[in-house]
């Protein structure tokens, strides 16, 4: 996170909520570090040069913000050099609020959106209007020669600060452009995909799969392997990453599940997903254990993931519950591979009824530790004492049924742990 940023955002109020929140310490870093220099480097400009639209904020005389949808054609918006944008104001509804607001605060925040691929810059700067009577050369070097709608100025825009937002609850949306170039490309592939897409083959995705292994883990789990049903490699995932399954239900009717992967990512010629049978739910796994045999094949899309590692060396916590050992067992894989310390914690309520138990307490001997409500010596969970006794760098992750993570969430909060630093994924 830039210095600038932190500078220009974290106010004394916002300061104030972070502490309320628990998340001052995580952030207080950012305002400490080394002065940078702010440049957009090419990965920004590159992005920026991407656009046909963006928002953009401006501050209004009686103090209240003002935000505005600006758009154009494709790169309208443009990098003069790594401190400067600019872009051409077309004419429009002629309430001029943004010019106008510019002649008194000339503070502006941009944000863009790629929402296909779930990224945002958010830009500050300070701009101001250029014309064609005061500076002509510049307005020209902002004008977009095949776009045909009049430009009314330039709006110029010295950039103080930027910073990349995360990806999270950014719905996937897609411009007409988009949909157009999609459709070409699914229209070229569609001969193959009808030829390998055999009668009775479930799921519409491009990623065909076919059941190659069924394991019995315990008397309502079962592992599934899978590969890709033309031999080739199969797409690569992080720990975390999920499958969407299309499942027939007895009615005739076709659901959708997401499971886990629960292996690292270390052979790319087949995937693991584990399945915990609920007699008493929607019927979606009921029906895919009664359904899926040696052999079965169905249409995926690649592995989507909301639930990801940290990159850095932080240690980790990492805390299960019942069927939500499936991630977790690939985090701890992947953390082993990458030599981050770790410490997972999994309860259920007996050994003979959860996951990967035997596995884990193989592989991770000195890092696991098992806590099982049912087993004639019963030992439970104490999430408060857990959390009290990790390290302030320390990553939390946990999954499972939504009481457990109302618990370490609640316990959190209650101890000053940051939420960037708690990830979680329920498990009904």
């Amino acid at each position: 996170m830039a210095r600038a940023f932190a500078k220009i955002s974290f106010t004394p109020n916002v300061q104030a909520v972070q502490t309320e929140m628990g998340s001052r310490m995580a952030y207080q870093a950012a305002e400490l570090g080394v002065a940078e220099e702010v440049a957009l480097g090419a990965a920004e400009q590159a992005f920026i040069a991407e656009h046909d639209s963006f928002y953009q904020a401006t501050v209004s005389q009686t103090g209240w913000p003002y935000v505005q949808h600006r758009g154009g054609p494709v790169g309208f918006l443009k990098v003069l050099d790594d401190r400067t944008i600019g872009y051409a104001d077309f004419s429009g509804n002629r309430q001029y609020i943004s010019v106008g607001n510019l002649r008194g605060d000339d503070r502006v925040s941009l944000l863009l959106m790629d929402y296909p691929q779930r990224r945002r810059l958010k830009i500050w700067g300070r701009a101001r209007a250029v014309d064609e009577r005061t500076e002509p050369a510049l307005l020209a070097k902002l004008e977009s020669p095949d776009f045909r709608a009049p430009v009314e100025r330039g709006i110029v825009i010295r950039v103080e600060a930027f910073d990349w937002n995360c990806p999270k609850y950014i719905t996937p949306r897609y411009s007409q452009r988009e949909v157009e170039a999609l459709l070409v490309q699914a229209r070229q592939q569609q001969p193959a995909a009808v030829a390998r897409q055999a009668p009775g083959v479930l799921g519409s995705g491009a990623l065909p799969l076919t059941i190659t292994g069924i394991r019995q883990l315990t008397p309502r789990i079962r592992a599934y392997e899978l590969r890709h049903a033309d031999g080739e490699l199969l797409p690569a995932y992080r720990a975390g990453a999920h499958l969407r399954v299309p499942i027939a239900l007895p009615d005739g009717s076709v659901t959708f599940r997401a499971y886990s992967l629960t292996d690292v990512a270390d052979n790319p010629s087949q995937y693991h997903i584990a399945v915990l049978r609920v007699d008493d739910g929607e019927g979606g796994s009921q029906a895919l254990h009664d359904g899926w045999q040696l052999g079965t094949r169905f249409n995926v899309d690649a592995p989507d993931n909301y639930f990801s590692l940290h990159d850095n060396g932080r240690p980790a916590l990492l805390i299960a519950g019942g069927i939500g050992i499936t991630p977790i067992k690939a985090m701890a894989e992947e953390l082993t591979t990458r030599g981050v310390d770790f410490q997972l914690h999994y309860a259920g309520r007996a050994p003979e009824q959860m996951a990967f138990v035997e596995d884990l307490r193989q592989h991770f001997p000195n890092q696991c530790r098992f806590y099982f409500s049912q087993a004639p010596t019963p030992a439970r969970l104490d999430v408060s004492v857990l959390l009290n006794s990790v390290s302030a760098d320390t990553v939390i992750y946990v999954c499972g049924p939504v009481r457990l993570i109302d618990a370490v969430r609640q316990t959190a909060r209650r101890l000053g742990i940051a939420d960037e630093r708690l990830q979680s994924e329920s498990f009904a």
